[in-house]
């Protein structure tokens, strides 16, 4: 570890451009040292990106590496993936012993994805790992498919999802022969990304990693229409009868989701075409995540020229699903989710993550003799969500007689429940289908989410009405989320430790008569950081600081009762009176947090 000194810093920079393997990169990394040195006004600049470089290296964890592109170890280049392939591949080895490891790499359409994917390639291949390539760009859903179809050991995935277009990513799973439990083909959890972390530190310069020229096997279009068929597999047969607009924000899940749909009968689909082909730039929105204000507003546009009755958005690497629709009660809603005129809005994830779970329960009970996989709370079938998730999918279980479980955030741990049959987390991920994806899956999301709405259609109903059918069965169960973006990352431990030090009394009027803190472990769960406040009304706080963004997040959930005979006139008042209290509540756990 350098000690921040000037010198220091490009000691260290004249050390990795040596070592470096990418011309582009020692090139830019002698471009930056030369402003550092230059006396110019952008020195001050130049010196504090050196510094913030080499302070560091991007740690591997259990989301991988992900970082922005560019040169020094605390950046994603083809130095740090060739480190990690090597150390990956050498705790492959070790878990294997005399046996060669079988991997999957796939990549997505962002800059130097391919770059990173082939460099993993070989570096795998020079140590004796069985490696297959997919053939081209694509979902991360069909690596996690491939890891399972092809018994593989390991999968790794490069791309960084829904970050801004700097950024990149480096995804592993295990499976195969190293992890056989209900975990297999699941995204890495401790102890494994520690066994890989401290290979890697082992790795030494990328200049004297063996690569491979060749020896890997490219994949054909072969495992891309398994995957289609796979999903296609879960239509319900129902007649289409259903207008639907798709937008892949500039990834690379276009193609495969109109496959899909089309071979599963839904013929009348508009993408948006300007989003409609990979960009790695992202040119029309912000921030390429449909969670995202504004994200999904040229889809909406185009949905209302169309009079579509559905919007189907994924994230670039489609692995995540957003949907919309028109609420015709729109205008009594205060605070309303991200909106057009016409009354269309975007579903929050927990809403989706009902209607889906609800779904797959019903279908689960209309053909009981399927059963589902063993393994489950009493061999029952399980329904998981995260801990920041709605409690209302729990409600959903019983009722249907299912078992419930709730797991830490991420499909690292969601995905690998025993018995799991459907599974969500809030932030837009689904898996519907884990026997054949153990991992969130936007694809398969967006044809079962079609699917329901066209036979809510049939019926003269729409997603929004059996909404509000959840709610007369079960209660009205209203979430959503804060979150907070730190531009200085040290800001983060002092706001969870002054929530800590100093709960509030009282959230949105009511009285906070629980305070949990999550580090400690709560419910069967292991310790993570965060905090869980319960108030008298029922309403639930859960702060925590983003795995893979520089945010806090705050998740809200009101619940209030709603009779079973109520209109839809009254579940749309008790739906806006409880929006109303989250707006309240927003503003007051931002008081909480000193913001």
């Amino acid at each position: 570890m350098i000690d921040g000194s000037l010198p220091s810093v490009l000691a260290a920079a004249a050390a990795w451009e040596r070592d470096d393997v990418d011309e582009a990169d020692k090139a830019e990394l002698r471009a930056l040292v030369a402003r550092a040195e230059g006396g110019t006004p952008g020195a001050v600049q130049a010196q504090a990106e050196l510094r913030d470089r080499f302070a560091a290296t991007l740690q591997f964890g259990t989301a991988g590496l992900r970082g922005a592109m560019a040169a020094g170890p605390n950046r994603m280049n083809r130095a740090v993936v060739i480190g990690a392939a090597a150390g990956l591949g050498a705790f492959l080895r070790d878990a294997l012993g005399d046996a060669a490891p079988r991997v999957v790499v796939g990549f997505d359409a962002r800059r130097r994805s391919a770059d990173f994917a082939r460099d993993t390639a070989a570096v795998m291949t020079a140590q004796g790992v069985e490696v297959l390539l997919l053939p081209a760009p694509l979902p991360t859903p069909v690596l996690s498919f491939a890891v399972r179809r092809l018994s593989a050991d390991a999968g790794v995935m490069v791309t960084a999802s829904h970050n801004p277009a700097a950024d990149n990513g480096y995804k592993v799973y295990l499976g195969g022969r190293v992890v056989t439990d209900s975990g297999q083909g699941a995204q890495i959890v401790p102890p494994y990304d520690a066994q890989i972390a401290e290979r890697i530190a082992a790795v030494g310069p990328a200049a004297a990693v063996p690569r491979a020229a060749s020896g890997w096997t490219t994949l054909d279009a072969e495992i891309v229409d398994e995957y289609v068929a796979a999903v296609v597999a879960l239509g319900d047969g129902v007649q289409r009868d259903l207008r639907i607009v798709t937008t892949s924000l500039h990834g690379v899940g276009g193609q495969v989701l109109a496959r899909v749909l089309a071979e599963a009968g839904f013929t009348d689909v508009a993408p948006v075409e300007e989003q409609a082909h990979p960009d790695p730039d992202f040119p029309t929105v912000v921030f390429p995540n449909p969670e995202e204000k504004g994200a999904i507003d040229m889809a909406i546009a185009v949905a209302q020229d169309a009079d579509a009755d559905l919007v189907i958005a994924n994230d670039p690497d489609a692995d995540r699903c957003a949907v919309a629709v028109r609420d015709r009660r729109m205008g009594t809603y205060q605070g309303a989710e991200t909106a057009s005129s016409q009354g269309w809005r975007m579903l929050h994830g927990d809403e989706v993550g009902a209607l889906l779970g609800d779904d797959v329960a019903a279908r689960l009970a209309a053909a009981p003799a399927a059963g589902g996989p063993a393994g489950g709370e009493g061999d029952r079938p399980v329904l998981a969500n995260s801990v920041v998730s709605s409690r209302l999918l729990a409600a959903i279980a019983t009722r249907h007689g299912l078992a419930h479980a709730t797991t830490l955030t991420g499909f690292k741990w969601i995905a690998r429940t025993p018995g799991l049959v459907f599974g969500y987390e809030e932030a837009l991920g689904y898996c519907v289908d884990p026997e054949r994806v153990r991992d969130k899956d936007g694809i398969s999301a967006a044809l079962l989410i079609a699917q329901l709405a066209n036979r809510l259609k049939a019926a003269g109903r729409g997603l929004v009405d059996r909404l509000d059918d959840l709610a007369r069965e079960h209660g009205l169960y209203l979430t959503d989320q804060l979150s907070v973006r730190f531009e200085d990352l040290s800001g983060i431990p002092g706001t969870m430790a002054r929530l800590r030090s100093q709960p509030p009394a009282a959230l949105a009027g009511s009285a906070v008569v629980d305070v949990l803190d999550l580090a400690q472990g709560a419910d069967g769960l292991p310790p993570t950081d965060g905090v869980r406040l319960l108030t008298q009304d029922g309403t639930r706080v859960i702060v925590r600081p983003s795995g893979t963004e520089p945010k806090v997040k705050c998740y809200l959930e009101v619940v209030r009762d709603v009779a079973a005979d109520a209109s839809s006139e009254d579940v749309g008042q008790a739906r806006a009176q409880a929006r109303a209290t989250l707006a309240t509540l927003k503003h007051d756990v931002a008081a909480a947090l000193g913001l």
